[in-house]
């Protein structure tokens, strides 16, 4: 299987959308309007994994240096475990680096169990609990890296 990335296109909105409620349950997934409302955030960055000319993935950020804020990260699921979702992190990681960003933020279920192993793989530490984060019920980890020291640019 070969996946490329790329920037998020305005013509990728549909595919994205479809992406993320088929990653998520109802209530979580994003709505049309809100997903739109992220991709409009200013210093918001979405790249996109493509298979067969496809989008089956995609990592939305959003920054103002020198943070970041991961907003979210669907991989369909024949796709998961096949370092798509890595290589979207890493992509998104290098290119945030490189606008200044030195630290990254996220939010993750408490009970998603894979997602956690997922982020701590990639280096992302768990800072807290956010008590009923998702539907109001269902507390979150906010999780945190740190791409390294401040530098002139």
């Amino acid at each position: 299987m070969e996946v490329c990335l790329r920037p998020c296109e305005p013509d990728d909105f549909d595919a994205l959308y479809e992406i993320d409620q088929a990653c998520y349950p109802p209530g979580i997934a994003y709505s049309r309007r809100a997903l739109r409302w992220f991709l409009r955030l200013p210093g918001a960055h979405c790249l996109a994994a493509l298979a067969g000319g496809k989008p089956i993935g995609f990592i939305l950020s959003e920054y103002e240096r020198p943070r970041a804020h991961i907003i979210t990260l669907d991989v369909l699921a024949p796709y998961r475990r096949h370092h798509v979702g890595s290589n979207l992190l890493t992509t998104q990681e290098a290119w945030l680096a490189g606008h200044g960003v030195r630290r990254i933020e996220l939010e993750t279920a408490t009970d998603n169990l894979p997602a956690i192993a997922f982020w701590k793989k990639h280096g992302y530490r768990t800072c807290g609990v956010l008590k009923r984060y998702y539907l109001g019920r269902v507390d979150a980890y906010w999780m945190e890296k740190s791409l390294g020291p401040a530098q002139e640019t």
